[in-house]
């Protein structure tokens, strides 16, 4: 039997979804998870999606899907998580190419399903903003989760809406989302968290990590992205909703607008006038001002020092635990320090590591 599990937005939703599937499914079989290639600017420098012209070494899986094994390549400067993804998960990573819009996603997941005859189909989002109407103002990040729902609403078969960690993103609050959430189907737990945990040690995506944790028993409130976003971590955050997909539809202007979309620079035209921007134009404008940054060194006293600091005024907020991605902005460090800065606070701070955040 093939499971399969579209990943929304990409980036942690595939990581999210092995967990998912390690919970709902377990052994028995394996999933089929299809997913963009869309990392933060600290993994791929490079704003916006990959393509499938943007790696090497993809094989394919169906006519017109490929799928990511290990030993694919992004092609320099371009870089993804989702080599190492496939190396470290035990399922098959296929890719979402959006460079044909909607319609091309919806193409691409009708010819999967007709090549695979999956089991189940399930579209997991965390966090929820794949239930956005648009208009929100903490609205950061549409664009991928409407193009996903779009060509799901399209596909002539059974597809299963779930989100899971409700509010975790910080786009959309738990409680703009609990009116719309549907039953509950699972609450995640330690023992569904371990088979990511070492994933997480390296994977930058800050949701899937508080979904983690949050099944981990971990109860605060985390402050994330650059922004320095409050979440809180609370009993609803390791739970897993069903949400009835057209409802999700007619919430979410975006995605309507953009069914019939048949490149990328269509939909995202449509973001810009429908909620008002474009996350792609947020990227764009960050790599522009990353590339004019000096990123600061990473000495062990500056380091312990301005820690020091921030959570002194972290923790007069109301924080309680912070990401390793936060804590590279908040030190003014480049993304390709994040992991030899995780390693210094954790040996000399290990009483303070609560896989996989930082309690402050």
């Amino acid at each position: 039997m093939t499971r399969l599990i579209v990943a929304a937005g990409g980036g942690g939703d595939a990581v999210a979804a092995a967990m998912l599937h390690a919970a709902l499914y377990g052994d028995a079989d394996q999933a089929v998870i299809l997913t963009y290639a869309w990392d933060r600017l600290l993994i791929d420098p490079l704003p916006g999606p990959r393509g499938t012209d943007d790696f090497t070494g993809l094989e394919p899986l169906s006519p017109a899907v490929s799928k990511v094994p290990a030993e694919a390549r992004p092609i320099a400067p371009a870089g993804s998580t989702l080599p190492r993804l496939a190396a470290e998960l035990p399922h098959t990573l296929a890719l979402i190419d959006p460079n044909n819009g909607a319609e091309g996603i919806t193409h691409q997941l009708e010819d999967l399903i007709t090549h695979l005859q999956p089991t189940s189909i399930d579209l997991l989002d965390v966090g929820g903003d794949v239930l956005a109407r648009g208009d929100e103002p903490t609205l950061k990040s549409p664009l991928a989760d409407s193009l996903t729902l779009a060509a799901c609403a399209q596909v002539n078969a059974p597809i299963r809406l779930l989100v899971a960690g409700p509010g975790l993103d910080g786009e959309l609050p738990y409680e703009d989302l609990r009116g719309i959430l549907g039953p509950l189907i699972h609450t995640f737990t330690a023992n569904d968290a371990e088979p990511i945990g070492p994933v997480l040690e390296w994977h930058p995506s800050e949701a899937t990590g508080m979904l983690a944790a949050a099944a981990r028993g971990v109860r605060g409130t985390c402050e994330v992205r650059d922004a320095g976003l409050p979440i809180p971590l609370t009993d609803e955050s390791p739970t897993v909703h069903e949400v009835d997909l057209d409802e999700a539809l007619s919430r979410n202007e975006l995605s309507r607008a953009i069914m019939s979309t048949t490149t990328l620079a269509e939909a995202e035209a449509l973001s810009r006038e429908i909620c008002g921007f474009s996350e792609i134009d947020y990227e764009r404008n960050k790599a522009l001002w990353l590339k004019e940054q000096q990123p600061a060194t990473l000495d062990s006293e500056s380091v312990h020092h301005q820690l020091a600091q921030f959570e002194a005024e972290a923790r007069s907020r109301g924080i309680t635990h912070t990401t390793f991605r936060h804590l590279t902005e908040v030190l003014n460090l480049d993304g390709s320090q994040r992991d030899d800065l995780r390693q210094l606070l954790i040996s000399s701070c290990p009483e303070q590591y609560v896989a996989p955040l930082w309690q402050l």
